[in-house]
């Protein structure tokens, strides 16, 4: 495959990512000013939560594929803390959100932070991902 169509898939899978987390904060706002319920809020949520988990891994993958050892280790934190994430769900958890838990001890405000991360650290990803596809396009092809 040529680099320059693996970035390419980096760049949507970005994007999807983006307006995922742009979700995430919608529905958790929701939640925050009682619009949705907490069952509803966390079935909705957690319905997205394994497709974030492997298009969050599938970024990685691509960068290795093209080549980009750099951009591979920038990219390799934050879906290994997603995986670990999500396979240390409670037992008793419905899921990675728990409507019983989520208004308690802070979770709401813990999960709204960090979805704010997330959507920070997919907007930067999907700029990085954005300049190397041109980059790669001008360049015609080759890049180091």
């Amino acid at each position: 495959m040529s680099e320059a169509l693996l970035l390419c898939m980096a760049l949507i899978d970005s994007a999807i990512l983006l307006f995922l987390s742009v979700y995430f904060i919608i529905t958790l706002s929701d939640l925050e000013c009682d619009y949705l319920n907490s069952s509803t809020c966390c079935a909705k949520l957690n319905r997205w939560v394994l497709p974030e988990v492997i298009a969050a891994c599938f970024c990685p993958l691509v960068t290795i594929f093209a080549g980009h050892w750099i951009l591979f280790i920038l990219n390799l934190p934050f879906p290994i803390y997603l995986v670990n994430r999500y396979l240390k769900v409670s037992a008793g958890n419905i899921g990675v959100y728990d409507p019983t838990e989520i208004h308690n001890r802070g979770l709401l405000k813990g999960h709204m932070k960090e979805t704010m991360v997330k959507l920070g650290y997919y907007v930067v990803f999907f700029f990085i991902y954005l300049y190397s596809f041109v980059y790669v396009l001008v360049s015609g092809g080759s890049s180091s």
